[in-house]
């Protein structure tokens, strides 16, 4: 009998990385790279410092630091001062990354409705449900909500 935790486990790596590999292929669209992306959206409502960001997005303050640097240089972003604590400017977006980032939402918008649209919403509703749970349960075993 099929252990269905671990064919669970092994379906969901596996759709990670068609959507990592289809989120590059989208964001490349729009002259990005993925992570450039999602460091876009994540200052995108509040400006945020690389540490917050990083925390975010649950990955190393170096990376964040990396791509941070990118999207300056290529003046999508931009670090202002932090009132709350000098050595670490906060990160916001410039209009220009404003409107890549809206381009490349865009973008992924209209590839969602198109991948999903042979899926009943109650389908992803469920799904969507499904894996909310199973993410409570690793993060009450880590011990760390928010871990992730």
């Amino acid at each position: 009998m099929p252990d269905e935790a671990a064919l669970l486990i092994a379906d969901v790596f596996e759709a990670a990385g068609a959507l990592r590999r289809l989120g590059e292929q989208t964001a490349a669209a729009e002259g990005l790279t993925q992570a450039r992306w999602q460091v876009l959206s994540a200052v995108s409502e509040d400006p945020l410092t690389v540490p917050q960001a990083a925390r975010r997005l649950g990955v190393s303050r170096q990376n964040v630091q990396r791509v941070a640097n990118d999207l300056v240089s290529f003046r999508l972003a931009s670090y202002e001062p932090n009132p709350d604590h000098r050595g670490s400017p906060l990160l916001t977006l410039t209009p220009r990354g404003r409107e890549s980032l809206a381009r490349v939402t865009a973008r992924a918008e209209q590839l969602h409705r198109t991948l999903f649209a042979a899926i009943p919403e109650q389908e992803i509703h469920a799904t969507r449900t499904s894996l909310r749970r199973l993410l409570a349960e690793l993060d009450r075993h880590e011990g760390e909500t928010g871990k992730r």
